[in-house]
């Protein structure tokens, strides 16, 4: 278990597009019953408050901890990752890198994809499940909270997400700039987590393509989804091989922790062109072997540029204004809830003082008015703790040297509270 007297810091741990290909975040990658499994032994093991974030771009745990390497040792236990390999690729941020790097993360300034705001509600799911698990604290919760709020203005006040682009659009923009007669072309869509839908809604936005079949193991979200979208068709999943076999294109969409689409799954000589959009790779490594098949991924899709990038680009320092404004908004907070208990025991102490002084003087001086002397010493009690305040926020590198000296001079147990709030 964890030493409550040991410091801790607030940690933000993990592997990204930007080290990372998609095969070894795949490695890194958490499923949901995966990640219930750390958040469980993270409880267990005492760890104040910890959320983790896994996608297709990255997988980051955020939390509280003694050292971040037993962080590290939670997601490489939990994963097929290895402590040696995460070494090479990883980033770790400590304190006020970790509290930037999740305001730049929620606001899209960090998505591979340059303002594609699905992290927003990833982020989101993450803490729900951690919060359902029992392992976040009014910290992360404040924070998440400042983080959504410059996430929302982000978006409402600059144009850092103008325009459509994502991974989804990005396989649309892939067969558009690549295959002269993509709309003659038969597309399968295997699939329909909200990845699958994103696809199927762009290429009824900007194709006129009328040949897209839809293929689910649960075949119920079909028949609800091409409701909306009669021009799609529905396949049995019993047929996914013949489908492929019909196919000029296969968009892959699975979301599933092992490959779907395998070397047997394929049994056509003729062209294929397969977009796997999921990670961990849900196409087989030995499917790029086949000499009929084009095998494009997640990293080349995103390579996708469009002209809505450039005007993103621009609105980048607008966009980091509005975090320092939440990022300070949330700081304020912060150093409050580390001083205000140390003051509220101070306070008690000069009571204590001002009590046993008025008492003495009670029994020395006769006719002693006890309430003017408690109206002007409360007064001064008013003053020291004010001034104590004022000096605090002032002098934010000083706070814990501080606290020390209060402690000392008037002994309390300003320490063991400062601890206990970070």
């Amino acid at each position: 278990m964890l030493e409550d007297s040991k410091p801790k810091n607030f940690y933000n741990i993990g592997i990204s597009y930007v080290k990372a290909d998609a095969e070894t975040r795949g490695r890194f990658s958490l499923s949901k019953e995966n990640q219930i499994a750390l958040l469980e032994e993270a409880k267990l093991k005492d760890f104040e408050g910890v959320f983790v974030v896994s996608t297709c771009n990255r997988t980051e745990i955020i939390g509280f901890a003694e050292h971040p390497f037993q962080l590290i040792s939670m997601l490489c236990k939990h994963s097929n990752g290895s402590v040696e390999e995460f070494a090479k690729v990883s980033y770790v941020h400590k304190n006020q890198e970790a509290i930037h790097h999740l305001f730049r993360m929620g606001t899209g300034l960090d998505s591979q994809i340059l303002g594609d705001y699905e992290i927003v509600g990833q982020l989101r799911q993450a803490f729900k499940l951690a919060k359902q698990t029992g392992t976040t604290n009014a910290y992360l919760e404040r924070l998440l909270n400042n983080v959504m709020q410059a996430s929302k203005r982000v978006k409402n006040e600059t144009k850092l997400s103008s325009g459509t682009t994502s991974v989804s659009y990005a396989a649309v923009q892939y067969l558009i700039k690549n295959l002269p007669n993509y709309d003659a072309k038969n597309i399968l869509v295997f699939g329909l987590g909200k990845m699958g839908k994103h696809t199927c809604k762009n290429l009824a936005e900007y194709t006129h393509n009328k040949s897209v079949t839809l293929i689910n193991r649960t075949e119920d979200k079909v028949d609800e989804f091409v409701k909306e979208y009669p021009f799609i068709k529905k396949a049995k999943f019993n047929y996914l091989s013949e489908e492929v076999t019909n196919c000029d294109i296969l968009i892959v969409s699975t979301g599933a922790a092992l490959p779907t689409i395998t070397r047997d799954t394929i049994k056509t000589d003729k062209e294929l062109l397969i977009l796997d959009l999921s990670v961990p790779a849900n196409v087989s490594e030995e499917v790029k072997n086949l000499k009929n098949v084009t095998l494009v991924n997640v990293d080349e899709l995103s390579k996708v540029t469009d002209e809505t990038l450039a005007v993103r680009k621009q609105e980048i320092p607008s966009a980091e204004n509005i975090i320092e404004i939440h990022k300070q908004e949330f700081n304020e907070w912060l150093n409050h809830r580390r001083f205000t208990p140390a003051i509220n025991a101070l306070k008690q102490s000069l009571e204590t003082i001002q009590q046993n002084e008025i008492n003495f003087h009670k029994k020395k001086i006769e006719n002693f008015d006890v309430d003017q002397a408690e109206a002007i010493t409360s007064r001064f009690i008013q003053k020291i703790t004010t001034q104590f305040v004022k000096h605090l926020k002032e002098e934010e590198t000083s706070v814990n040297q501080s606290i020390q000296v209060m402690a000392k001079v008037f002994g309390t147990n300003l320490e063991t509270i400062d601890a206990k709030n970070h």
